[in-house]
């Protein structure tokens, strides 16, 4: 039986990435965040995307963004979870946000609902510790801009049971996508490797060894990336990756991992990337 009803937690880029991808492909979606003016931004980005897509995409002409709109609905009460039997947690990279998120979720979403953290860092085991449902926990890591990317890293809690990956599958299938099972540590793969990778470029650039546009051409040209590694961490959003390098710098109390000064510095001064207008590179 194919998943119908899904909850997602969190309006912000990847939640909104996730509720469009899920309504498209024809899910009934109850999308929660904490007040009504995050999430009317958040229908009006949706509608924005949809036509954007729907502009260049003809092939879809009964899929029109108020059919998919309508598959959505939006609301700051937990308690319309009660009918979800998937949810997919897209809050903060902070593990006293997540806390609070997991502990209001447990008592009301149905015992069999199966809950996907997707996180950037935070291990999945210490998710599940807060629930009464751990056999039920996996992480589903999401890449921006969620509808276009067809693989989702997916995590195995210490306890997430066979029948929890194989229901995260049969939902990614439904979405349309694949999946890649990894073991749980912080970071995972892919931000293990890429936010070394991006804080290291932050550091070159506060080094002076070379301009933001330098190092990114470095890696397309070179490397053959679509993007470089300053240009995904505006993409991403500065804060989520200071928050993410921040992880990993207190599970594995390595050096490697410290925050480039000059990341805390462009945080602070609310210069997140593209959805702040300003990050590496400015956005009108």
């Amino acid at each position: 039986m194919n998943i119908q009803v899904v909850g997602v937690v969190g309006a912000g880029v990847m939640g909104i990435g996730v509720s469009q991808n899920l309504a498209q492909t024809g899910h009934q979606v109850i999308l929660i965040d904490v007040s009504d003016e995050i999430l009317e931004r958040a229908k009006q980005e949706i509608r924005q995307n949809l036509r954007f897509r729907g502009f260049f995409n003809k092939s879809e002409p009964d899929n029109t963004p108020e059919d998919v709109l309508s598959r959505i609905k939006f609301s700051t009460n937990y308690q319309f979870l009660e009918s979800a039997e998937f949810v997919i947690e897209n809050t903060t990279e902070k593990w006293e946000i997540k806390q609070q998120v997991y502990t209001q979720l447990d008592p009301i979403c149905p015992p069999e609902s199966v809950f996907a953290a997707n996180t950037s860092a935070i291990p999945i085991t210490r998710i599940a510790s807060v629930t009464k449902r751990a056999s039920k926990v996996i992480g589903m890591h999401f890449m921006n801009p969620v509808p276009m990317k067809p693989m989702v890293e997916t995590i195995r809690g210490y306890h997430t049971s066979e029948e929890t990956i194989g229901t995260a599958q049969k939902l990614l299938t439904q979405m349309g996508k694949e999946c890649i099972i990894v073991n749980d540590s912080p970071g995972f793969v892919s931000n293990r490797v890429l936010m070394l990778t991006i804080n290291e470029a932050v550091f070159i650039l506060q080094d002076q060894v070379a301009s933001a546009s330098d190092v990114d051409r470095i890696f397309k040209t070179c490397f053959g990336h679509k993007m470089g590694p300053l240009e995904t961490a505006d993409l991403i959003g500065l804060d989520t990756i200071l928050f993410s390098i921040e992880v990993l710098y207190e599970s594995f109390n390595d050096s490697k991992y410290r925050p480039c000064h000059l990341l805390k510095k462009m945080v602070d001064a609310g210069l997140y990337g593209q959805k702040s207008g300003q990050g590496f590179y400015t956005y009108n």
